[in-house]
């Protein structure tokens, strides 16, 4: 018996769409750093499964839990962010991509000295990160960037998604779900938008290349 079957089952969906999603980009010409982003985001998620279906049931291995798959999420990110760099800026910006980086890490030092440390704040620093990602995409709209309109399309359909986990419950017990679950579902479009967004053929010569600085991370293939 799942300790949360809801968010548990939703979780699952979301983490084998993302997974197969990150296969499929195998056999793109996708950057590497997009196909890192989604096997780590897919790992997430299926950890997630275990997380709400399992570990729940103890309360000593819930924060651990939950603390493992937030360095996940913000693994994930990272290599967001990194894809972005290398498509909006091109090669040797390296620094750059550090630069922006280190505002969400920033954030969250600040908040650990201060005696504010844990994984939703962790979370809610990474959120400068992904306005970082939304900044440069919409740099690369002003200047006619091909992959700009279906990025921040995707990123704007992951950002409604997470605002469904303030939705109330009450009004997500109608169709008996509940915030979390509803968050897991629509996630799964905005990982689908965000396929079809780095998938695309990229025009000669502008495919991207590897950021500097950043280490390779096997493919979990």
């Amino acid at each position: 018996m799942l300790a949360e079957p809801a968010p548990a089952l939703t979780d699952l969906a979301l983490g084998l769409v993302t997974v197969a999603l990150a296969a499929r980009l195998g056999r793109t010409g996708a950057h590497r750093h997009w196909r890192t982003s989604f096997w780590w985001a897919g790992a997430a998620a299926l950890a997630g499964f275990v997380h709400h279906g399992f570990v729940k049931y103890s309360a000593a291995l819930d924060g651990p839990s939950w603390a493992v798959i937030s360095a996940m999420v913000v693994v994930a990110v990272s290599y967001l962010l990194a894809g972005t760099v290398a498509e909006v800026l091109g090669p040797r910006h390296g620094r750059t991509f550090w630069l922006l980086r280190s505002i969400g890490i920033g954030a969250y030092a600040v908040l650990a000295v201060t005696g504010h440390a844990g994984v939703t704040a962790l979370l809610a620093c990474e959120s400068l990160t992904m306005v970082c990602i939304l900044a440069l995409w919409g740099r690369a709209a002003v200047r006619r960037h091909p992959m700009a309109g279906p990025m921040i399309a995707a990123l704007a359909a992951s950002g409604a998604a997470a605002a469904a986990k303030a939705i109330d419950p009450d009004v997500t017990g109608r169709v008996g779900l509940d915030p979390t679950s509803v968050y897991h579902l629509a996630q799964i479009a905005g990982m689908a938008l965000l396929y079809l967004a780095v998938s695309a053929p990229r025009t000669e010569g502008r495919e991207a290349r590897r950021v500097p600085g950043l280490p390779d991370v096997p493919s979990a293939r």
